[in-house]
Order: structure tokens, then sequence, then C-alpha cells
């Protein structure tokens, strides 16, 4: 059930505790993708998986900004600090477990989000009247999580799948020709730059164009795929990590 579509009568008629929560980033992807591929692409593989789930799910709206200061340079870019996005979170899945929706898997399209989501989800684990945990996308698709970089071949693929509408095909090339092989600044195991464009000019690391809509089509498969077998364990876990069935 996406719950932004239902009306009150239906949410109140879900016979589940399970809730998928999707969280994003506004922040620039190059010039070829748009600021939110991170709320699209995790909001497409939460859809996929909510499809493809035996049972009832509750797919909440997507929080659309994130931990993204690093990338402020460039326009259009919104961000929050760290606490304000672990107070959103546990608060958003607060309200979802009043209702009865108290098993939360989080889905992340957000790199910067990933530390802080982890950590949100283990105080809420631990201290409040629900069970969360973070699952990053881009993180659950096999061989290819190596080519992740930004505004790359994994998030030009994925929103070429999903919005084919939204790339821009004709500055491609462009955003190759300025990308960086590699995330940051290294020196002795250790990232010297603190915001993105210290390391790459047009924001782009990795090569667009080695991301097809094909391969989106494989990357959303994979990634919605590791989601359902979460969302089962999450399901049917008790907090105490003995197995026990759970409505939905």
């Amino acid at each position: 059930m996406e719950l932004t579509e239902a009306t009150t009568t239906e949410a109140a008629a879900a016979e589940t505790s399970l809730a998928v929560l999707p969280v994003g980033s506004t922040e620039q992807h190059g010039p070829h993708l748009p600021l939110g591929t991170d709320c699209l692409t995790a909001s497409a593989v939460a859809a996929a998986a909510e499809e493809s789930y035996e049972g009832e799910v509750v797919l909440a709206p997507t929080v659309p900004i994130g931990i993204a200061e690093e990338h402020r340079a460039f326009s259009g870019t919104l961000w929050v600090q760290p606490d304000t996005f672990r107070a959103y979170v546990r608060e958003t899945v607060a309200s979802l477990a009043h209702h009865g929706w108290d098993r939360v898997v989080v889905v992340n399209g957000h790199g910067g989000n990933v530390r802080a989501l982890g950590e949100v989800c283990e105080l809420i684990s631990r201290h409040d009247t629900a069970y969360a945990v973070g699952f990053t996308w881009f993180e659950a698709v096999g061989e290819h999580g190596s080519e992740m970089g930004h505004g790359g071949p994994l998030e030009t693929a994925l929103v070429r799948h999903a919005h084919p509408d939204l790339v821009r095909e004709g500055r491609v090339d462009e955003a190759s020709a300025g990308a960086v092989d590699r995330w940051g600044e290294w020196v002795s195991y250790v990232n010297l730059a603190v915001d993105s464009v210290e390391f790459t000019e047009n924001g782009v690391v990795g090569d667009p164009t080695e991301g097809s809509s094909e391969r989106g089509e494989e990357l959303e498969a994979l990634a919605a795929s590791a989601l359902v077998r979460l969302l089962e364990a999450v399901r049917d876990r008790n907090p105490d990590g003995t197995d026990g069935e759970r409505p939905g």
C-alpha cells in the first residue's frame, strides 16, 4: 500500500506491521542527472520490492533531503545536519509505529546518509517502540556495487530505466569527459577532501556512458530482490533475535 495515495480508511484496514521508508537527497549529480536522483532511485527500488513482496507492506513517502553538505558548491544542493536527519527519521518511524507499522526498513539512496542511518536505526531498535533497519540499494547489487561512483554508471542506469525522461541525454558525454575515477583525494588511506568540488569539477565520479537502461533494469531487480528478502526477515524476527511469525 502506497501511503501517499491511500485514504485514511484504507490505511486503517492495513493488516501488517511492516513498512518501508525511502530516504534520499536533493543534490548535484552532474550535468546529466536530476538533483533528486537519490530520491528517485531509492523510491524505485522500494516500489519494486513492495510490488514483489508476497504480503502487505506500507510504503511511506520518501524523505527528500539528507546529509549532503559535501556538494554545497553545486547549485540546487540542499542538506541538513546529521542530528536533524537522525531526528527526522526517528520521528517518522515513531509515527509509523503509532499506527501499528512498527517494523520498518529504511531504504536509502544516498551514500552520505549511511552512517547516520545506521546509528538512528540502532537507537530506534534499542530504545523506541519499533524495530528499524537501514538498507542502501547500491550495496545490494553484487559486483555492480564496485562501480557506484556519483552520477556514474549505476545511478545513470537506474534513472534511465525508472525515469528515462529525466536523463539529459545530450549532456551524458559531457558528464563522462569531466568525470573522475575515484571519490576523494587520498593520502595514506585518508581522504583529504572535505567537499566533492575539490576533486571533481563537474560532480561526476565514474563513467555514466556505462549506465544503460538495461543495466538499470538489472540493478533494480537485484536490489528489489535483496530488499524483499530483508522484509521477510524483519517481518519474522523478534527484537531479541529469535524467530517468530508476524502479521504482513
